[in-house]
């Protein structure tokens, strides 16, 4: 089993904005988010008054963001939408992808955007934006010309790379359609030198089946709390 250093995914969003996803990031002292059309998630670099104030400002009336974040008090600016808890999971580096895994796969990209963001919102709604994409790879598979599923890239913390973006159209479940795009991810990440990892939410049985099943292990738990202004 790979060992994992704990500080950098107890904050996951706080790793990558500050390191492989620092051209993205919008801040404001201690605070920082991702443009709105790329990712609903921000951070703050530890949960204290001042931090979480500065991160409300980075805030639109009525925006709602994510975050990894201790309890949040209310004098903050901050007000708790939702709280979610969730399951990080990573591949160990002895389990071997399956041959011929992917072969159905295409490249996806820019020019895929509209489609991406269709078949997105069925399975993540508010979660993926127009230029998610941008974050890393992405692959999909194809029926009668229409996008039926996809995954790709997220967070990459410490070359380790989040696999994200998991979905399948309701009547092409069931086929192996996610297994296969992630095993491609898996690939891409084996011939890299990259450790594969993903977030699930701890109430999605089936994924976290699927993940199980493939080989993935739990190795941490943390709680997104959905947070707006006021």
């Amino acid at each position: 089993m790979l060992r994992l250093r704990e500080d950098l995914f107890t904050n996951p969003i706080w790793q990558a904005l500050q390191t492989h996803h620092r051209r993205f990031a919008l801040s404001a002292g201690d605070a920082c988010r991702y443009p709105a059309d790329v990712a609903p998630f921000a951070a703050v670099a530890a949960s204290t008054a001042s931090a979480l104030e500065q991160l409300s400002s980075l805030l639109e009336p009525e925006e709602v963001l994510s975050i990894v974040a201790g309890p949040i008090p209310s004098t903050t600016g901050l007000r708790i939408v939702d709280t979610i808890e969730v399951l990080q999971m990573v591949l160990p580096d002895d389990v071997t992808p399956p041959p011929g895994a992917g072969a159905e796969v295409t490249s996806l990209d820019r020019t895929n955007a509209e489609e991406m963001l269709a078949l997105t919102r069925r399975a993540m709604p508010d979660y993926f934006r127009r230029r998610t994409h941008e974050l890393g790879s992405y692959y999909g598979i194809r029926a009668h010309d229409e996008l039926i599923a996809m995954a790709g890239e997220r967070l990459m913390i410490d070359r380790h790379v989040e696999i994200s973006g998991v979905c399948t159209r309701p009547d092409h479940r069931g086929s192996g359609h996610a297994s296969g795009l992630v095993w491609q991810l898996v690939q891409r990440h084996r011939r890299q030198g990259l450790v594969s990892w993903l977030h699930v939410s701890a109430a999605n049985q089936n994924a976290i089946a699927l993940y199980l099943r493939m080989g993935f292990k739990v190795f941490n738990r943390i709680v997104l709390r959905k947070v707006a202004r006021g």
